[in-house]
């Protein structure tokens, strides 16, 4: 068994004790936010690093979404 420190940069973005390690280049999903293993490293026996970079959200794009939405008028 492995315990797996999710990174993002420095921010701590999950722990997990997992089976088995995953492997560079596998996608993720974190949270709801989809990413991708970018380096495993091991820290001691047990303790793994797993850096990754997850996809950006584009809120602009979001809040552009939500104007579109017409109120009802009583």
């Amino acid at each position: 068994m492995f315990t797996v420190y999710y990174l993002d940069g420095k921010n701590v973005l999950l722990n997990q004790l997992r089976k088995s390690v995953p492997n560079e280049g596998e996608e993720v999903r974190i949270k709801g936010r989809k990413g991708k293993v970018t380096s495993v490293m091991a820290v001691e026996e047990s303790k793994i690093h797993v850096l990754v970079e997850l996809e950006s959200v584009n809120k602009a794009k979001l809040a552009a979404e939500d104007d579109k939405k017409k109120k009802k008028k009583r």
